[in-house]
């Protein structure tokens, strides 16, 4: 019985794949390969993979009701990993359709699926942008996220709600990780570390909004990887404290949770283009910009529930995470 992972040409998608790949266990990937960024990164992030025998790769978008339905009926999957989806808050502003098809249909489409197999746990990406114009740090997922600010946080709110539907009407047990700004090796050319790299190298001026003082709980690869790979390992379970009268958001009488994955170490936007430019050996040309539309001022996560339940907290510095990506990027643009 394989593990299935959704979006696994993606940056965690393929960490992911590949941490599963190097622990023994046979995995089915899955990925559209649309050009919201240039694709010939996620053909190389599967070259990777290509010399693992118990990889199979599939190139399906989650959207695809009918390919989804035969991929689940090919397939024994014992737990899936769904990280598929369309990425970007700003991207939301301009092409919300397509957060509407891969982030609502697709999520439904895995949902069926998991029903359909009764699988064992189902771990999916949520996102620190649910907290929208939440203001109380650290964000807590006991806080409760009614007020979005992106139709991309929209769709992981509405995910975690779908979710917890289906763990209270079939018993799924289903796990949603909010994911605090990931960086590191391989990542996301729309990402503002990539984006800044590019820039600095090609001596360009990089756009810094909110005039630098965001902060950000920016969270490197490797430590994803870890926490879902520890909670993928441990099924979600009700809560039997939980109570309709004071519900507490993180949990439920169904077997639903939420866990923020986070450094929980906000870093102004200033220091981690210190930590870039030093890495780089070159000091960047800053374009100070008022804070964009969608974008929260600052994301500081609470990881408490994921240190007590999983004695794990990501702890990658972020002048050394930093300092990885400088030597990938080099290497992998030859710069």
């Amino acid at each position: 019985m394989a593990i299935l992972v959704t979006g696994a040409a993606g940056f965690i998608g393929s960490a992911v794949v590949k941490r599963l790949l190097e622990s023994g266990e046979s995995v089915v990937g899955l990925d559209n390969h649309n050009a919201y960024y240039d694709p010939s990164l996620k053909e190389a992030r599967l070259s990777r993979l290509s010399t693992y025998s118990c990889y199979e790769h599939l190139r399906v978008d989650v959207a695809d009701r009918e390919a989804m339905k035969a991929i689940f009926t090919r397939y024994a999957f014992k737990r899936v990993i769904h990280l598929a989806a369309q990425v970007g808050v700003r991207y939301s502003i301009e092409n919300p359709a397509a957060y509407i098809d891969s982030n609502l249909v697709g999520f439904a489409n895995i949902l069926e699926g998991c029903r359909q197999q009764a699988i064992e746990h189902l771990v999916y990406a949520s996102s620190s942008s649910v907290y929208g114009a939440n203001e109380q740090m650290p964000f807590s997922t006991h806080h409760t996220v009614d007020h979005p600010i992106s139709l991309y946080a929209a769709t992981k709110k509405a995910n975690e709600a779908m979710a917890h539907t289906y763990s209270h009407l079939y018993g799924i047990p289903t796990t949603g990780l909010r994911f605090f700004t990931v960086y590191g090796p391989w990542g996301r050319p729309d990402m503002a570390l990539f984006k800044f790299t590019q820039a600095i190298l090609a001596g360009e001026a990089i756009p810094v909004y909110h005039f630098g003082q965001h902060r950000r709980d920016f969270t490197y690869i490797d430590d994803i990887v870890e926490g879902i790979i520890r909670v993928l390992e441990k099924p979600a379970q009700s809560n039997p404290q939980w109570s309709g009268l004071a519900p507490d958001p993180a949990t439920s009488k169904a077997p639903w949770r939420l866990y923020n994955i986070g450094n929980q170490q906000p870093i102004v936007l200033m220091d981690y283009i210190a930590a870039l430019e030093n890495a780089l050996g070159i000091t960047a040309n800053k374009q100070l910009l008022p804070m964009q539309p969608g974008d929260i001022p600052d994301t500081y996560a609470d990881v408490e529930d994921l240190v007590e339940q999983f004695g794990y907290q990501p702890a990658t510095r972020v002048e050394d995470g930093v300092a990885e990506f400088v030597r990938w990027y080099r290497n992998f643009y030859r710069v």
